[in-house]
């Protein structure tokens, strides 16, 4: 399958889960504000894991919903150059409390 076919997945699916590194070799967040690449189709990404975070997208909004193993709430808000607003899931609450 080409580009186009993963292009047409894209915007016909009703959830989309994206994987992908924190930042680029250089260190710069690649989760950024707004996409610069040309886009298919517009709000469809539902969850978003990189090496540090999960990430929904909820309202129209960008929420950090767990901070992963070996990650901490400073290094991500350092390394994410879009906005979001914490609101850990109830297992990661729980180990925030328990360190």
């Amino acid at each position: 399958m080409g580009v186009g076919g993963a292009m047409d997945l894209a915007s016909g699916a009703e959830r989309l889960i994206i994987t992908m590194t924190h930042t680029d070799r250089d260190g710069n967040s690649k989760v950024v504000p707004s996409c610069t690449l040309p886009l298919t189709t517009k709000g469809a990404v539902n969850v978003l894991i990189t090496e540090l975070a999960k990430f929904r997208f909820t309202d129209g909004k960008m929420l950090l919903v767990k901070v992963l193993p070996g990650a901490t709430l400073d290094e991500i808000k350092a390394k994410t150059d879009a906005s979001y607003e914490v609101a850990l899931e109830l297992d990661d609450i729980q180990g925030a409390i328990q360190q």
